[in-house]
């Protein structure tokens, strides 16, 4: 169990390690409102992304508004919706899956209830699903492939985490149970392209904002002897079981990782910013208008960044916008869903 005493000094690390060059003058105020964002394990997309809208919140809000932010890791989704629920974070980067959870109260967190305290900021980028499989037991190239590893060691996510979580949901749709079907591994992404590339897995998830920098070292060392593997249109409707079209069709284009030389057709969920509603709206106002008036920063450190648009902003968002954020929509002239207001 975490305390806010070792998140705090976690967020002190990460801000401190990756503060991307941005440094701060003695004359800077005191920040009156200090937040915590939330993300997933260091080797995916979320932590430097949240680290990135972290340094951004900082940089433009700090001295002329008193907000100040710090990013830490974490597990991942399912334990940023604990953290958010027992105060412990203000703010959190989460799959579309979670968020759906956490309106419903299913799901792994069915024993919690309903967490009507969270809500919308922004849909962020698509979470692209990479099922990385040692090439020795590939037959299609498709997802069925992973029917092919009955017994051996696989890593699906760190327990607790939206990985995980997401990794169960999608075979299970697909007819296999991930806790008796395979040797679960659990582990976050820098260490499963480890254990890849070292024998001791056979095949890892790590769905995340492509390009993912564990996938990537995995072909850098592996080449051949490694496959992402594709989805077929039947094969994305039979993954999304009740969900309908939570993961959609996309494509990886050839390039992304070193020697896939072929577009791969996988699924991908939104990821989502939510927030605690008890942050001002004013806050949440002033945080939301930073980010769409400095996209180009985010980009220019993460390129998952660069789906980023007012046009998708509220493309897939399981939970109702923060009021904040809804007047800022609303300012820039978008129509917002019924279902998306508090």
């Amino acid at each position: 169990m975490l305390n806010r005493r070792s998140l705090l000094s976690r967020a002190g690390l990460a801000a401190g390690a990756l503060a991307m060059g941005v440094s701060f003058g003695a004359g800077s105020a005191q920040a009156q409102e200090s937040y915590l964002l939330t993300t997933a394990s260091t080797g995916g997309t979320y932590y430097p992304v949240g680290v990135a809208l972290a340094t951004l919140v900082k940089v433009r809000l700090q001295n002329s508004n008193g907000i100040d932010m710090s990013a830490i890791s974490s597990a991942g989704s399912g334990e940023n919706i604990k953290l958010l629920r027992e105060g412990e974070a203000h703010f959190a980067i989460l799959q579309g899956l979670f968020g759906a959870y956490a309106r419903t109260g299913t799901g792994p967190i069915a024993s919690d209830g309903p967490q009507e305290n969270l809500r919308s900021i922004t849909m962020l980028w698509p979470n692209v699903e990479h099922f990385v499989i040692r090439s020795s037991f590939v037959d299609t190239g498709t997802i069925s492939d992973m029917g092919a590893l009955e017994g051996r060691a696989v890593s699906l996510g760190a327990q607790n985490s939206g990985t995980i979580g997401s990794n169960r949901t999608i075979l299970g749709n697909l007819g296999i149970d991930i806790d008796t079907f395979y040797e679960l591994v659990y582990a976050g992404y820098n260490p499963s392209a480890d254990a890849l590339q070292n024998g001791q897995i056979d095949a890892m998830s790590t769905p995340a904002g492509a390009p993912v920098t564990a996938v990537s070292r995995v072909f850098a060392a592996m080449g051949s002897d490694a496959t992402l593997l594709s989805f077929t249109d039947e094969q994305i409707v039979e993954a999304n079981g009740d969900f309908g079209s939570l993961w959609v069709a996309y494509n990886v284009p050839a390039g992304t990782y070193p020697g896939v030389d072929s577009d791969i057709q996988t699924i991908a969920q939104p990821n989502f910013l939510a927030v605690s509603a008890d942050v001002p709206e004013e806050t949440v106002y002033l945080i939301t208008k930073t980010i769409f008036e400095n996209l180009d920063f985010l980009r220019n450190i993460h390129p998952a960044t660069s789906e980023m648009s007012l046009q998708t902003a509220l493309g897939g968002l399981p939970l109702p916008l923060h009021p904040g954020a809804l007047r800022y929509f609303e300012e820039a002239g978008l129509t917002i869903p019924d279902a998306l207001r508090p």
